[in-house]
């Protein structure tokens, strides 16, 4: 037993596994107060750390918010370019991605309220991380959702931008809504309404 343990204060652990569970905590925080209404004091008491502890990992609370940010939307990017690559049917494409945007709301509320609800998607830094976010989303659907409707590149990517921003907002639509029913039946019906307008341009190709 460490004397850390022995005092009542959590074992020291290695940086990375800190870092890790400081990501955690300030996620709690960040979410159930906002960037705003949150402080590294109470990032600190929350992880049960000293604030030098803190800042030995993050150089203050933006550093910290936006290392958060980082984190997740890089999650949330590599899910939905693997769903795009686990099929070359476009339909199951447009299924699977649908499919990430509501499991991801669904298994992830903190991280969500972050990465879609954030009280500083105004804040530059943060918006161009988004759009850069989004962009790179946008590019990967358009690469194989464009050639096979016969799309060009900027006609493509404003497809894929309006059925990710439509995908976003249905699935924390549906979150914040629980009379709108279960997920599987909120899925199909966001689902006829993509595909509705996505098989239409596969159709005029053909």
């Amino acid at each position: 037993m460490t004397n850390e343990t022995r005092r009542g204060r959590p074992a020291r652990l290695p940086r990375e596994a800190r870092r890790r569970q400081l990501l955690e905590t300030a996620l709690t925080v960040f979410s159930a107060n906002g960037y705003h209404g949150s402080s590294m004091d109470d990032i600190a008491d929350a992880a049960q750390v000293s604030k030098p502890v803190l800042y030995q990992h993050f150089p203050g609370k933006r550093e910290l918010y936006l290392a958060l940010v980082d984190h997740h939307l890089g999650e949330l990017s590599s899910a939905l370019v693997a769903a795009l690559r686990g099929s070359e049917v476009n339909r199951e494409r447009v299924e699977s991605m649908l499919d990430v945007y509501f499991g991801y709301v669904e298994a992830n509320p903190e991280a969500h309220r972050l990465i879609f609800e954030s009280d500083l998607l105004a804040d530059p830094e943060v918006a161009e991380r988004f759009e850069r976010f989004h962009g790179a989303v946008a590019e990967a659907i358009a690469a194989v959702l464009g050639p096979n409707a016969g799309l060009s590149r900027p006609h493509a990517v404003l497809v894929a931008r309006s059925l990710t921003g439509m995908a976003q907002t249905a699935a924390v639509h549906w979150n914040r809504n629980p009379d709108t029913g279960g997920r599987a039946e909120a899925q199909r019906q966001i689902f006829r309404l993509a595909w509705g307008g996505i098989s239409i341009i596969d159709e005029d190709w053909e």
